[in-house]
Protein backbone atom coordinates (compact mmCIF):
# COMPACT_ATOMS: atom_id res chain seq x y z
CA UNK A 1 0.00 0.00 0.00
CA UNK A 2 1.23 3.42 -0.88
CA UNK A 3 0.45 5.69 2.27
CA UNK A 4 1.25 8.70 0.57
CA UNK A 5 -1.91 9.21 -0.57
CA UNK A 6 -3.91 9.71 2.74
CA UNK A 7 -3.60 13.51 2.69
CA UNK A 8 -6.32 14.58 5.74
CA UNK A 9 -7.18 13.45 9.23
CA UNK A 10 -10.29 12.07 7.56
CA UNK A 11 -8.59 9.65 5.42
CA UNK A 12 -6.45 8.50 8.57
CA UNK A 13 -9.99 7.68 10.39
CA UNK A 14 -11.27 5.93 7.37
CA UNK A 15 -8.04 4.17 7.26
CA UNK A 16 -7.99 3.30 10.69
CA UNK A 17 -11.75 2.27 10.82
CA UNK A 18 -11.24 -0.25 7.52
CA UNK A 19 -7.85 -1.76 8.66
CA UNK A 20 -7.35 -4.06 11.27
CA UNK A 21 -4.48 -5.99 11.36
CA UNK A 22 -1.81 -4.53 8.70
CA UNK A 23 2.20 -5.16 9.08
CA UNK A 24 4.70 -2.52 8.06
CA UNK A 25 6.82 -2.91 5.19
CA UNK A 26 8.83 -0.99 3.22
CA UNK A 27 8.51 0.20 -0.61
CA UNK A 28 12.07 -1.57 -2.05
CA UNK A 29 11.55 -4.53 0.28
CA UNK A 30 13.50 -3.97 3.43
CA UNK A 31 12.07 -3.71 6.58
CA UNK A 32 13.61 -2.11 10.00
CA UNK A 33 13.69 0.57 12.18
CA UNK A 34 15.46 2.56 10.06
CA UNK A 35 12.33 2.43 7.84
CA UNK A 36 9.45 2.54 9.90
CA UNK A 37 11.54 6.27 11.82
CA UNK A 38 11.50 7.40 7.99
CA UNK A 39 7.78 6.61 7.87
CA UNK A 40 7.13 8.39 10.90
CA UNK A 41 9.19 11.78 9.67
CA UNK A 42 6.82 11.68 6.85
CA UNK A 43 3.32 11.50 8.44
CA UNK A 44 4.55 13.89 10.84
CA UNK A 45 5.89 16.43 8.08
CA UNK A 46 3.16 15.53 5.94
CA UNK A 47 0.33 16.56 8.36
CA UNK A 48 2.42 18.92 10.45
CA UNK A 49 1.54 17.39 13.81
CA UNK A 50 2.94 20.37 15.77
CA UNK A 51 0.05 22.88 14.29
CA UNK A 52 -2.82 20.19 15.14
CA UNK A 53 -5.18 20.08 17.51
CA UNK A 54 -5.40 17.54 20.13
CA UNK A 55 -7.82 14.90 18.45
CA UNK A 56 -5.97 15.47 15.24
CA UNK A 57 -2.74 14.54 16.95
CA UNK A 58 -4.33 12.08 18.42
CA UNK A 59 -6.00 10.35 15.04
CA UNK A 60 -2.05 11.03 13.48
CA UNK A 61 -0.35 8.58 16.76
CA UNK A 62 -3.38 6.03 16.06
CA UNK A 63 -2.79 5.78 12.45
CA UNK A 64 1.50 5.80 13.04
CA UNK A 65 1.06 2.49 16.02
CA UNK A 66 -1.37 1.14 13.20
CA UNK A 67 0.87 0.83 10.57
CA UNK A 68 4.18 0.65 12.32
CA UNK A 69 3.63 -1.97 14.92
CA UNK A 70 5.13 0.19 17.82
CA UNK A 71 3.33 0.49 21.23
CA UNK A 72 1.56 3.86 22.24
CA UNK A 73 4.49 4.66 25.16
CA UNK A 74 7.12 3.83 21.77
CA UNK A 75 5.32 6.24 19.58
CA UNK A 76 5.21 9.22 21.32
CA UNK A 77 8.82 8.64 22.39
CA UNK A 78 9.73 8.72 18.97
CA UNK A 79 7.36 11.99 18.08
CA UNK A 80 8.78 13.97 20.95
CA UNK A 81 12.66 13.29 19.63
CA UNK A 82 11.23 14.04 16.53
CA UNK A 83 10.05 17.73 17.83
CA UNK A 84 13.32 18.29 19.74
CA UNK A 85 15.75 17.67 16.67
CA UNK A 86 13.35 19.03 13.57
CA UNK A 87 14.78 22.29 13.83
CA UNK A 88 17.90 21.27 13.58
CA UNK A 89 17.05 18.83 10.83
CA UNK A 90 18.51 15.72 12.44
CA UNK A 91 16.84 12.79 11.65
CA UNK A 92 15.05 10.00 13.50
CA UNK A 93 17.86 6.99 13.71
CA UNK A 94 18.55 3.90 16.00
CA UNK A 95 20.25 4.61 19.11
CA UNK A 96 20.29 1.23 20.71
CA UNK A 97 24.43 0.77 21.11
CA UNK A 98 25.95 -2.41 22.27
CA UNK A 99 26.68 -2.91 26.10
CA UNK A 100 29.96 -2.17 27.09
CA UNK A 101 32.66 -4.66 27.15
CA UNK A 102 32.54 -6.92 30.94
CA UNK A 103 34.99 -6.30 33.51
CA UNK A 104 38.28 -8.26 32.48
CA UNK A 105 37.91 -11.62 34.93
CA UNK A 106 40.77 -11.50 37.05
CA UNK A 107 40.28 -14.94 38.48
CA UNK A 108 40.30 -17.51 35.58
CA UNK A 109 38.93 -20.91 35.88
CA UNK A 110 42.48 -22.31 36.35
CA UNK A 111 42.11 -20.73 39.62
CA UNK A 112 38.89 -21.16 40.30
CA UNK A 113 39.57 -25.20 39.92
CA UNK A 114 42.97 -24.26 42.62
CA UNK A 115 40.56 -22.52 45.21
CA UNK A 116 38.48 -26.18 44.77
CA UNK A 117 41.75 -28.36 45.42
CA UNK A 118 42.48 -26.13 48.38
CA UNK A 119 39.46 -25.94 49.87
CA UNK A 120 38.46 -29.46 49.76
CA UNK A 121 42.27 -30.34 50.92
CA UNK A 122 41.50 -28.16 53.93
CA UNK A 123 37.82 -29.33 54.70
CA UNK A 124 36.65 -26.36 54.30
CA UNK A 125 37.72 -24.01 57.10
CA UNK A 126 37.66 -20.49 57.20
CA UNK A 127 37.87 -17.91 54.70
CA UNK A 128 41.06 -16.08 56.39
CA UNK A 129 42.57 -19.06 56.80
CA UNK A 130 42.06 -20.44 53.52
CA UNK A 131 43.87 -17.03 51.94
CA UNK A 132 46.55 -17.52 54.11
CA UNK A 133 47.35 -20.84 52.79
CA UNK A 134 46.93 -19.11 48.99
CA UNK A 135 49.86 -16.66 50.16
CA UNK A 136 52.09 -19.16 51.78
CA UNK A 137 51.77 -21.29 48.13
CA UNK A 138 52.67 -18.61 46.52
CA UNK A 139 55.07 -16.34 48.88
CA UNK A 140 56.74 -19.67 50.93
CA UNK A 141 56.49 -22.54 48.66
CA UNK A 142 56.82 -20.17 44.85
CA UNK A 143 54.29 -22.13 43.35
CA UNK A 144 54.26 -20.02 40.31
CA UNK A 145 50.37 -20.95 40.28
CA UNK A 146 48.58 -19.28 43.42
CA UNK A 147 50.08 -15.73 41.61
CA UNK A 148 46.76 -14.72 41.35
CA UNK A 149 44.94 -16.10 44.21
CA UNK A 150 48.37 -15.09 46.32
CA UNK A 151 46.80 -11.80 46.15
CA UNK A 152 42.65 -12.17 47.11
CA UNK A 153 40.89 -10.87 49.73
CA UNK A 154 38.62 -12.82 52.05
CA UNK A 155 35.93 -10.91 51.52
CA UNK A 156 36.29 -12.13 47.58
CA UNK A 157 36.78 -15.75 48.19
CA UNK A 158 33.21 -15.75 49.64
CA UNK A 159 31.77 -14.42 46.20
CA UNK A 160 34.01 -17.33 44.48
CA UNK A 161 32.83 -19.57 46.54
CA UNK A 162 29.07 -18.55 45.27
CA UNK A 163 30.17 -18.92 41.52
CA UNK A 164 28.78 -20.97 39.33
CA UNK A 165 32.18 -22.18 37.80
CA UNK A 166 33.27 -23.21 41.93
CA UNK A 167 29.46 -24.64 42.48
CA UNK A 168 30.30 -26.88 39.42
CA UNK A 169 33.61 -28.29 40.59
CA UNK A 170 32.50 -28.64 44.34
CA UNK A 171 29.68 -30.14 45.14
CA UNK A 172 29.44 -31.47 48.53
CA UNK A 173 26.18 -33.81 50.55
CA UNK A 174 26.31 -33.84 54.39
CA UNK A 175 24.02 -36.50 55.72
CA UNK A 176 22.72 -36.54 58.87
CA UNK A 177 24.70 -38.22 61.81
CA UNK A 178 23.21 -40.35 64.21
CA UNK A 179 23.57 -39.76 67.72
CA UNK A 180 25.36 -42.69 68.98
CA UNK A 181 24.12 -42.81 72.58
CA UNK A 182 24.30 -46.04 74.64
CA UNK A 183 21.92 -44.63 76.98
CA UNK A 184 18.32 -46.40 76.68
CA UNK A 185 16.79 -48.64 74.08
CA UNK A 186 15.62 -47.50 70.80
CA UNK A 187 12.10 -49.09 70.60
CA UNK A 188 8.38 -48.72 71.25
CA UNK A 189 7.27 -49.97 74.47
CA UNK A 190 5.35 -53.05 74.48
CA UNK A 191 3.42 -53.75 77.30
CA UNK A 192 0.85 -56.16 75.98
CA UNK A 193 -1.82 -55.00 78.07
CA UNK A 194 -0.22 -55.19 80.82
CA UNK A 195 0.13 -51.65 83.46
CA UNK A 196 3.83 -50.23 84.36
CA UNK A 197 4.94 -48.94 81.21
CA UNK A 198 4.90 -45.38 81.26
CA UNK A 199 5.79 -42.56 78.78
CA UNK A 200 7.41 -38.90 79.69
CA UNK A 201 7.76 -35.56 78.08
CA UNK A 202 8.42 -31.95 79.28
CA UNK A 203 6.13 -28.83 78.82
CA UNK A 204 8.15 -25.35 78.80
CA UNK A 205 5.86 -22.47 80.51
CA UNK A 206 7.40 -20.38 78.23
CA UNK A 207 9.84 -17.25 78.42
CA UNK A 208 9.33 -13.51 79.54
CA UNK A 209 11.83 -11.01 78.33
CA UNK A 210 14.44 -13.55 78.83
CA UNK A 211 13.17 -15.01 81.80
CA UNK A 212 12.83 -18.34 82.03
CA UNK A 213 9.85 -20.38 82.72
CA UNK A 214 8.71 -23.32 84.75
CA UNK A 215 8.72 -26.80 83.43
CA UNK A 216 5.89 -29.58 83.73
CA UNK A 217 6.72 -33.18 83.70
CA UNK A 218 3.60 -35.37 82.48
CA UNK A 219 3.85 -38.99 83.02
CA UNK A 220 1.52 -41.19 81.62
CA UNK A 221 1.08 -45.01 81.79
CA UNK A 222 0.30 -46.59 78.68
CA UNK A 223 -2.84 -49.02 79.33
CA UNK A 224 -4.40 -47.64 82.22
CA UNK A 225 -3.56 -44.12 81.14
CA UNK A 226 -2.76 -43.34 85.20
CA UNK A 227 -1.11 -39.95 84.90
CA UNK A 228 0.98 -37.95 87.14
CA UNK A 229 1.94 -34.37 87.01
CA UNK A 230 5.05 -32.24 88.10
CA UNK A 231 6.44 -29.03 88.11
CA UNK A 232 10.23 -28.40 88.21
CA UNK A 233 12.45 -25.03 88.51
CA UNK A 234 14.70 -26.25 85.14
CA UNK A 235 15.42 -29.60 83.58
CA UNK A 236 19.19 -29.45 84.91
CA UNK A 237 20.20 -32.77 86.96
CA UNK A 238 19.99 -30.66 90.12
CA UNK A 239 16.07 -29.85 89.81
CA UNK A 240 14.89 -33.10 87.69
CA UNK A 241 16.26 -35.76 89.44
CA UNK A 242 14.67 -35.49 93.16
CA UNK A 243 11.04 -35.03 91.23
CA UNK A 244 11.67 -38.08 88.97
CA UNK A 245 11.92 -40.02 92.03
CA UNK A 246 8.57 -38.31 93.63
CA UNK A 247 6.47 -38.82 90.22
CA UNK A 248 7.40 -42.34 90.11
CA UNK A 249 6.76 -42.95 94.05
CA UNK A 250 3.26 -41.40 93.07
CA UNK A 251 2.00 -44.32 90.79
CA UNK A 252 0.22 -47.23 92.50
CA UNK A 253 1.64 -49.94 90.35
CA UNK A 254 5.17 -51.23 90.10
CA UNK A 255 7.05 -49.33 87.12
CA UNK A 256 8.25 -51.80 84.70
CA UNK A 257 9.37 -49.54 81.21
CA UNK A 258 10.26 -45.65 81.21
CA UNK A 259 9.60 -43.96 77.67
CA UNK A 260 10.79 -40.96 76.86
CA UNK A 261 12.06 -38.45 73.71
CA UNK A 262 15.99 -38.09 73.03
CA UNK A 263 15.91 -35.36 75.11
CA UNK A 264 19.21 -34.89 77.36
CA UNK A 265 17.25 -34.40 79.89
CA UNK A 266 16.05 -37.88 80.39
CA UNK A 267 18.67 -39.74 77.88
CA UNK A 268 22.18 -38.95 80.83
CA UNK A 269 23.55 -41.22 82.94
CA UNK A 270 21.85 -39.85 86.31
CA UNK A 271 18.88 -40.79 85.07
CA UNK A 272 20.20 -44.11 83.66
CA UNK A 273 21.46 -45.46 86.94
CA UNK A 274 17.92 -44.12 88.90
CA UNK A 275 15.89 -45.91 86.95
CA UNK A 276 18.55 -49.04 87.20
CA UNK A 277 18.72 -49.06 90.69
CA UNK A 278 15.08 -49.74 90.56
CA UNK A 279 14.80 -52.19 87.68
CA UNK A 280 12.67 -49.83 85.04
CA UNK A 281 14.03 -50.80 81.45
CA UNK A 282 14.60 -47.46 79.77
CA UNK A 283 13.71 -46.90 76.57
CA UNK A 284 13.94 -43.84 73.93
CA UNK A 285 11.63 -42.93 70.66
CA UNK A 286 12.85 -43.86 66.91
CA UNK A 287 14.05 -41.40 64.70
CA UNK A 288 10.98 -40.34 62.12
CA UNK A 289 8.12 -41.89 64.27
CA UNK A 290 6.57 -39.14 65.55
CA UNK A 291 3.87 -41.24 67.20
CA UNK A 292 6.29 -43.11 69.86
CA UNK A 293 5.69 -40.84 72.57
CA UNK A 294 2.26 -39.55 71.30
CA UNK A 295 0.34 -40.58 73.86
CA UNK A 296 2.76 -37.89 76.67
CA UNK A 297 2.40 -35.36 73.56
CA UNK A 298 -1.48 -35.55 73.45
CA UNK A 299 -1.68 -35.58 77.70
CA UNK A 300 0.39 -32.26 77.30
CA UNK A 301 -2.22 -30.56 75.14
CA UNK A 302 -5.17 -31.97 77.02
CA UNK A 303 -4.13 -31.63 80.80
CA UNK A 304 -1.25 -29.46 81.02
CA UNK A 305 -2.17 -26.61 78.77
CA UNK A 306 -5.74 -26.92 78.89
CA UNK A 307 -5.46 -26.30 83.09
CA UNK A 308 -2.27 -24.06 83.30
CA UNK A 309 -2.47 -22.36 80.04
CA UNK A 310 0.41 -20.46 77.97
CA UNK A 311 1.54 -17.33 79.73
CA UNK A 312 4.64 -17.78 81.38
CA UNK A 313 4.99 -18.34 84.75
CA UNK A 314 8.34 -17.43 86.79
CA UNK A 315 9.95 -20.24 88.24
CA UNK A 316 10.02 -19.20 91.45
CA UNK A 317 6.27 -20.87 91.37
CA UNK A 318 7.87 -24.60 90.88
CA UNK A 319 7.12 -25.68 94.27
CA UNK A 320 3.48 -24.10 95.25
CA UNK A 321 2.36 -25.62 91.78
CA UNK A 322 4.31 -28.83 92.82
CA UNK A 323 2.15 -29.36 95.95
CA UNK A 324 -0.67 -28.38 93.63
CA UNK A 325 -0.29 -31.54 91.28
CA UNK A 326 0.47 -33.98 94.58
CA UNK A 327 -2.30 -33.27 96.62
CA UNK A 328 -5.22 -32.08 94.55
CA UNK A 329 -4.58 -32.27 90.73
CA UNK A 330 -2.98 -36.10 90.37
CA UNK A 331 -5.72 -37.48 92.56
CA UNK A 332 -8.51 -35.79 90.73
CA UNK A 333 -6.84 -37.24 87.05
CA UNK A 334 -6.78 -40.26 87.93
CA UNK A 335 -9.72 -41.18 90.18
CA UNK A 336 -12.53 -38.33 89.18
CA UNK A 337 -11.64 -37.73 85.63
CA UNK A 338 -12.85 -39.73 82.57
CA UNK A 339 -10.84 -40.12 79.79
CA UNK A 340 -10.70 -42.32 76.32
CA UNK A 341 -9.66 -45.54 75.49
CA UNK A 342 -9.17 -47.24 72.26
CA UNK A 343 -10.72 -50.60 70.94
CA UNK A 344 -8.63 -52.07 68.43
CA UNK A 345 -10.69 -53.46 65.21
CA UNK A 346 -9.23 -55.08 62.58
CA UNK A 347 -10.57 -53.75 58.91
CA UNK A 348 -11.99 -56.11 55.43
CA UNK A 349 -7.98 -55.01 54.52
CA UNK A 350 -6.64 -56.47 57.39
CA UNK A 351 -5.68 -53.53 58.70
CA UNK A 352 -5.50 -52.86 63.01
CA UNK A 353 -7.75 -49.65 63.60
CA UNK A 354 -8.26 -47.76 66.72
CA UNK A 355 -12.10 -47.14 67.83
CA UNK A 356 -12.89 -44.80 70.15
CA UNK A 357 -16.48 -46.12 71.63
CA UNK A 358 -18.77 -44.20 74.18
CA UNK A 359 -18.70 -47.69 75.99
CA UNK A 360 -14.75 -47.38 76.58
CA UNK A 361 -15.50 -44.25 78.22
CA UNK A 362 -13.49 -44.59 81.79
CA UNK A 363 -11.77 -43.54 84.47
CA UNK A 364 -7.83 -44.11 85.32
CA UNK A 365 -9.21 -46.15 88.18
CA UNK A 366 -11.61 -47.97 86.75
CA UNK A 367 -9.67 -48.92 84.19
CA UNK A 368 -7.38 -50.03 86.61
CA UNK A 369 -9.73 -52.29 88.15
CA UNK A 370 -10.25 -53.96 85.52
CA UNK A 371 -6.89 -54.80 84.79
CA UNK A 372 -6.55 -55.90 88.52
CA UNK A 373 -9.41 -58.75 88.04
CA UNK A 374 -7.18 -59.81 84.67
CA UNK A 375 -4.23 -59.88 86.52
CA UNK A 376 -2.28 -57.52 84.33
CA UNK A 377 -1.33 -55.28 87.09
CA UNK A 378 1.27 -55.31 90.08
CA UNK A 379 0.23 -53.04 92.93
CA UNK A 380 2.85 -52.05 95.26
CA UNK A 381 3.23 -53.55 98.46
CA UNK A 382 1.80 -50.30 100.70
CA UNK A 383 -0.89 -49.06 97.96
CA UNK A 384 -4.23 -51.64 97.68
CA UNK A 385 -6.82 -51.11 94.74
CA UNK A 386 -9.51 -51.25 97.78
CA UNK A 387 -7.61 -48.03 99.30
CA UNK A 388 -7.91 -46.35 95.90
CA UNK A 389 -11.29 -47.10 94.92
CA UNK A 390 -12.24 -46.15 99.18
CA UNK A 391 -10.29 -42.77 98.64
CA UNK A 392 -12.86 -42.32 95.36
CA UNK A 393 -15.76 -42.64 96.60
CA UNK A 394 -14.86 -39.78 99.76
CA UNK A 395 -16.23 -37.71 97.34
CA UNK A 396 -18.27 -37.20 94.38
CA UNK A 397 -16.61 -36.55 90.71
CA UNK A 398 -18.33 -32.97 90.74
CA UNK A 399 -16.90 -32.39 93.97
CA UNK A 400 -13.25 -33.46 93.69
CA UNK A 401 -13.35 -31.21 90.67
CA UNK A 402 -15.13 -28.18 92.41
CA UNK A 403 -11.95 -28.46 95.20
CA UNK A 404 -9.71 -28.81 92.12
CA UNK A 405 -11.05 -25.46 90.66
CA UNK A 406 -10.16 -23.67 93.94
CA UNK A 407 -7.22 -24.78 94.76
CA UNK A 408 -6.13 -23.54 90.80
CA UNK A 409 -7.98 -20.25 91.39
CA UNK A 410 -5.81 -19.90 94.85
CA UNK A 411 -2.62 -20.46 93.40
CA UNK A 412 -3.48 -19.08 90.02
CA UNK A 413 -4.14 -15.82 92.33
CA UNK A 414 -0.17 -16.17 93.13
CA UNK A 415 1.20 -15.44 89.60
CA UNK A 416 -1.41 -12.74 89.22
CA UNK A 417 -0.41 -10.57 92.11
CA UNK A 418 -0.73 -6.73 91.47
CA UNK A 419 2.34 -4.56 92.04
CA UNK A 420 1.43 -2.32 95.19
CA UNK A 421 2.95 0.98 94.17
CA UNK A 422 5.06 2.78 96.79
CA UNK A 423 3.46 6.44 98.12
CA UNK A 424 6.19 8.92 98.12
Amino acid sequence: MNETKLRTIAQLEEFLQATSDISFSSVDGKSGNNERYEHITRVLTRFDYPHRNKHERGVVLAYLQRTTGYSRAQVKRLVVRWRENRLASVPLTKRYRRPPAPFARKYTAVDIALLVEMDHANEDVCGPAIVHLLKRAYNEYDDKRYERLAELSVSHLYNLRKSSGYQALRLTVTKTRPVCNPIGVRKIPRPNGRAGWVRIDSVHQGDLDGIKGVYHITCVDCVSQWQVEACVQGISEAYLLPVLALILSQFPFEIKGFHSDNGSEYINKRVAELLNKLNIEQTKSRSRQSNDNALAESKNASVVRKHMGYSHIPQQYAKPINEFFEKTFNSWLNLHRPCLYATEVISEEGKVKKVYKHADVKTPLECLTELSEKGLVTFKSCVTLEDLQRQAKDKTDLQAAREMQTAKTALFAMFNKPEVKKQA
